[in-house]
């Protein structure tokens, strides 16, 4: 779900991509569902695409997203403005997360984030299995023949 949900720098918000036109990708505001153009000179960036960097290794964006929906019980969060409540907050969503480079920031962006897509009522973060989706695409590709 989340490979179909963007990232554009200079735009607040998420969005979700609609179709591809020429040169250009329309996508939707989760906030407000206003259709806009993004351009290839837009920094366009897929929330599946994402991870956050631990001590050991990177952790996928849906797993952080799941592990902050468990601590809420799916409700929204309330995103703290300290930054030490924030690192707080976080060691507690993932606890082995890297504090040299994990800028507060990219905390409150990533729960901003989660607040966006708790709104649009997307809450099953979990990647769909690409077999699952060639396995669609094939049994579409027979039903046509």
């Amino acid at each position: 779900m989340l490979k179909a949900i963007l990232s554009i720098s200079g735009k607040p918000g998420l969005f979700k991509l609609v179709s591809h036109g020429k040169n250009m990708l329309i996508v939707e505001s989760l906030v407000d569902k206003k259709r806009v153009p993004a351009y290839a000179k837009d920094k366009v960036i897929s929330l599946g695409d994402i991870a956050i960097y631990t001590n050991e290794t990177e952790v996928p964006l849906h797993e952080v997203l799941t592990s902050v929906k468990n601590k809420e019980n799916g409700a929204k969060v309330t995103v703290p403005s300290d930054t030490k409540e924030l690192r707080t907050y976080f060691a507690e969503v993932l606890p082995d997360f890297d504090r040299e480079r994990v800028y507060p920031s990219d905390i409150k962006k990533l729960l901003n984030w989660y607040n966006i897509l708790i709104g649009a009522e997307i809450t099953d973060f979990t990647p769909e299995e690409p077999a699952a989706e060639e396995a669609q695409a094939d049994n579409a590709e027979q039903e046509e023949k």
